[in-house]
């Protein structure tokens, strides 16, 4: 039953008499802040949360900006999907009858997508842009708002200032229905068939190479399932008969009821997969997050079962794809990574003739840089980051967990096993054993604090780290890099990113170690990414934990940082 609305405002005015100290005045103010992520946040009531009110001001907002921008946004339509979580279809169609308002084609998917198909529909529609109703794997409490440029990338700045701008210039709410107009129009059935053929393009397929490849799969209690149970038929021989499918995780639950975390990272989320393959003595498992555009693998090698980083993963999938080129590669031939994943995709590229570009991290960066490069005519094939996402240009220009599998599966036909594929290209390029952790950090401020120690600690870096001499230093934050003719850096000065990556000698077991230390976005924590490679991985892995331990001795020995669990005793 509605509480009526002269009993909320009774209860509010009785609140803010009795309580002294003032605490709801610590959030009752606050607004949700618009960013290149577009929103993200709690499901609940507020301006610093999300619900009806502030999805029909942001996309109030991201519907005048867009009319000021692009002068055809009415006829270039606006991209509209959602995923399976709480309130996501509602959501979405706050925001599609906003656009209808406005005199904007909507351009509406009719049931729940995975991520990617937006930004696809954006590219084969040649939309003025995209929203995506998702949190991906955040918490089942949070829901988001994601919006894509007319590129089909991920917005970036300065676009985020002016869309948050044009949000708080256009507050008062205009409409509240969720019924679809004539300006809705239903896509998903053409652009499912569409995707779907530029993954089977993207796999060069013919009828004579679709090998099947038996393997449990979990959507993670997401969306993933159907469009999975689509990309294998369409790409192996056996189609679905070769995919057995973890029953328990199988359809939409927006609780993640069997996961502590619905996040493939997250330890002991694939624990379920991992026991329903052991009943069904299946050795391979492949895993998508919620909104499906995140992809994990895990194989049970000798008895025990092996999770592939993202790294790992991205490793094998560059390599097949350079196994695919008709012809030897050139510098023209292109895949890209990110400042805080593996150097072993510069190390294939080196051997292999082609060409690697390093961005900042997250796809806004990856797609654009993608789409740059292809306009100075090069060929980009392929981009991935070290978080579970991977990038296939021909395809879409975000990471996509469907055709990551889709390609996998196929890569997979062609080895014995993708673990025995890794340890071969490990014997070819060097062993690469990364570390990746976190402090987490008790304010804003303490973060700020401990990461201006280190800057200061020479002028303009330190000349080394216990016994290893620093041989190149990158301040992402300042813009400096040691190792350019006039110190500026080769990737974008971000003030905002504190973002600093530190290489250091080799030593008489191991090639070098780069790690970069930045702090995270949406959590009070530390970031650090450490790599050593070495000629085998005991030596690869000792050099990572001795300097990691240094790092924690010299740079991170503050009481109040507290370590991830994991490495504490490092």
């Amino acid at each position: 039953m509605a509480i009526p609305e002269a009993q909320i405002q009774e209860w509010v005015q009785e609140w803010l008499r009795l309580d002294k100290v003032r605490t709801s005045l610590t959030w009752a103010p606050a607004c949700l802040r618009f960013g290149t992520a577009g929103l993200r946040a709690q499901m609940a009531a507020g301006f610093a949360r999300l619900n009806s009110l502030t999805i029909i001001q942001t996309s109030q907002g991201l519907a005048e900006y867009l009319l000021a921008k692009i002068p055809n946004t009415p006829t270039a339509g606006i991209v509209v999907g959602y995923d399976a979580r709480h309130n996501s279809r509602k959501f979405a169609q706050l925001a599609a009858a906003v656009f209808e308002s406005k005199g904007i084609i909507v351009w509406w998917y009719e049931d729940i997508v995975h991520t990617p198909l937006v930004p696809y529909a954006v590219k084969v529609k040649k939309a003025a842009a995209g929203v995506m109703v998702t949190a991906s794997h955040n918490p089942a409490q949070d829901n988001g708002y994601k919006v894509y440029n007319s590129n089909g990338c991920q917005i970036n700045s300065p676009d985020d200032d002016s869309i948050a701008c044009s949000i708080t210039q256009n507050l008062e709410p205009t409409v509240w229905e969720t019924q679809g107009g004539p300006l809705q129009k239903p896509i998903l059935d053409p652009m499912k068939a569409s995707y779907y053929s530029s993954i089977v393009s993207q796999l060069k397929l013919a009828e004579t190479n679709k090998l099947p490849v038996q393997f449990m799969y979990t959507p993670m209690h997401g969306v993933g399932l159907r469009y999975m149970t689509a990309a294998v038929e369409v790409t192996t021989s056996k189609g679905i008969k070769g995919m057995i499918v973890v029953d328990q995780q199988a359809q939409p639950d927006p609780e993640f009821s069997t996961v502590k975390y619905p996040n493939p990272e997250e330890a002991g989320a694939l624990d379920l997969a991992m026991s329903t393959a052991d009943k069904a003595n299946v050795s391979l498992i492949l895993a998508n997050d919620p909104d499906a555009d995140r992809f994990a693998v895990a194989e049970k090698v000798d008895g025990v079962w092996h999770q592939f980083t993202g790294d790992q993963v991205g490793a094998l999938l560059a390599y097949w794809i350079l196994s695919s080129f008709p012809s030897p590669a050139t510098c023209d031939d292109v895949m890209l990574t990110t400042a805080v994943s593996s150097q072993m995709l510069s190390f294939i590229a080196k051997a292999e003739g082609f060409s690697v570009y390093e961005t900042l991290t997250g796809f806004k960066w990856l797609g654009k840089t993608a789409q740059d490069l292809q306009g100075k005519g090069k060929r980009v094939h392929f981009a991935y980051e070290e978080a579970l996402g991977y990038m296939f240009p021909d395809v879409v220009y975000d990471k996509d967990g469907i055709a990551a599998a889709a390609v996998f599966l196929r890569a997979c036909s062609s080895w014995s096993s993708p673990w025995a594929k890794l340890q071969e290209l490990y014997g070819r390029y060097g062993y690469f054993v990364t570390t990746n952790t976190y402090w987490r950090s008790p304010s804003g401020r303490k973060t700020e604090a401990v990461l201006q120690r280190v800057r200061n600690l020479e002028d303009p870096f330190p000349r080394r780290l216990c016994h290893r001499k620093v041989v190149r230093w990158r301040n992402i934050t300042t813009g400096y890099d040691s190792a350019t003719g006039n110190n500026i850096a080769d990737l974008p000065k971000d003030p905002s990113s504190r973002m600093i990556t530190c290489w250091l000698e080799g030593s008489k077991s191991d090639d070098g170690v780069r790690f970069t230390v930045r702090t995270s976005g949406t959590e009070p924590k530390i970031k650090v990414y450490l790599e050593c490679r070495s000629k085998d991985h005991e030596s690869a892995e000792r050099g990572a934990l001795e300097v990691l331990g240094w790092i924690r001795q010299q740079w991170f020995n503050d009481p109040e940082l507290t370590m991830d669990e994991k490495f504490a005793n490092v």
